[in-house]
């Protein structure tokens, strides 16, 4: 078994959005932006998020709302406003600066993930080199760390 994070949420938007719109500093902010929904992640417009050390939920009115997390990331690429996925969804965008991430301060930190495997007198070897390759990738990569 071994325990990891599934990474962060990430509010984010294309810095052109940012520049335009102004970069949010605080959750009340969120109000008077624009906001890509991603019903992928969770189905719901609710964002929660950490503020003076307690759980705050964010009700926002979604100007966009897709089915898909690559939808989200699109519409935030394009400018259309912000989205809020999981860091390894929008990693790569992130390093790149297509992305830049906002209200970094008031997420809340990272889920465990467990990989669990019951292993018995007949443990299958592909099975365990799976497992062993799965975590060692899960554990390198920074984008869930």
């Amino acid at each position: 078994m071994i325990s990891h994070s599934d990474g962060p949420g990430v509010t984010c938007a294309a810095p052109a959005y940012l520049y335009q719109c102004g970069e949010p500093r605080t959750p009340d902010d969120l109000f008077g932006h624009r906001i890509v929904s991603a019903a992928g992640v969770r189905p719901t417009r609710e964002w929660r998020l950490i503020e003076d050390g307690s759980p705050r939920v964010v009700k926002l009115q979604a100007r966009m709302t897709t089915s898909s997390n690559d939808s989200a990331v699109a519409a935030a690429l394009g400018g259309l406003g912000l989205t809020r996925l999981l860091a390894y969804q929008v990693a790569e965008h992130l390093r790149s600066g297509r992305l830049q991430a906002v209200l970094s301060d008031f997420e809340p930190p990272a889920l465990p993930v467990h990989v669990l495997h019951r292993e018995g007198r007949h443990a299958s070897q592909m099975v365990r080199a799976f497992l062993d390759l799965a975590i060692e990738r899960l554990r390198a990569d920074p984008a869930l760390n």
